[in-house]
């Protein structure tokens, strides 16, 4: 199975399916997928590609300002598209100091959004499990945002920290093309964040440590501060893992 889908305009799109758990089952393909923002989607080629996927359901992470001045899908036969901004607190990664610990920096911003976030993470969780098609949940490069969400729904699934780890890092090989999207929609300014666009394993596993320091495990997290009964763990698993 492949697990990056290739569009000419999005350069973040993946399958979270193979991935295994601690319980000898795996994610499915084909199921669950990740993007930077499905709002550069206008191309009938890329349009194809999109459909040819059967998705039903899209999970746009994105602030509505950011939706307001960068697009989003286009409206589609069959496709129920929601909104749920799960980050509270905007601030401009390229203006980072470059003398602060980046990836440390990074994982305080994400405790930040497991707090403020708590109604939309849990409405999105919500969103995959009971959905009957194929999901993609965006921000908008596929890394922060996304990111979380991907590492809370693959510890609720029992898939081990160094997969997830490994997921979250792959956004790497998109950085190039986020910072030359960056430099593109921003002509004249300055990128002041040697870091911009990067992803690496610390910085997701910066995060799980933080929340099992916080509340005892990150499944704790979700069944507590987040409200996630067994039931809709059991709906989770269910949809998302095979033999």
């Amino acid at each position: 199975m492949t697990r990056h889908i290739a569009f000419k305009a999005l350069h973040n799109f993946r399958d979270m399916g193979g991935y295994p758990t601690s319980d000898g089952l795996s994610v499915r393909w084909g199921r669950l997928y990740r993007s930077d923002s499905l709002g550069k989607l206008s191309s009938p080629e890329d349009l194809a590609v999109f459909r040819d996927l059967g998705i039903g359901t899209v999970i746009d992470l994105r602030y509505p300002w950011e939706i307001a001045a960068k697009g989003r899908i286009p409206v589609m036969d069959g496709v129920a598209y929601h909104n749920l901004s799960i980050e509270h607190r905007p601030y401009d990664q390229a203006e980072i100091d470059p003398d602060v610990d980046p990836w440390r920096y990074l994982a305080d911003r994400f405790a930040e959004v497991a707090e403020d976030g708590v109604a939309e993470i849990r409405q999105v969780i919500e969103l995959i499990a009971a959905a009957d098609h194929p999901v993609v949940f965006h921000c908008a490069s596929g890394k922060d945002r996304t990111g979380l969400i991907a590492a809370l729904l693959l510890t609720l699934l029992d898939v081990p920290e160094v997969d997830i780890a490994a997921d979250f890092a792959l956004t790497e090989l998109a950085t190039p093309h986020l910072v030359a999207d960056w430099h593109a929609a921003n002509p004249g300014r300055t990128l002041r964040w040697p870091g911009y666009g990067r992803a690496p394993e610390d910085v997701i596993r910066h995060v799980l440590a933080d929340l099992t320091a916080a509340h005892g495990s990150v499944r704790a997290y979700a069944t507590g501060t987040l409200g996630v009964n067994e039931e809709l763990i059991g709906a989770l698993r269910s949809r998302l893992l095979t033999a």
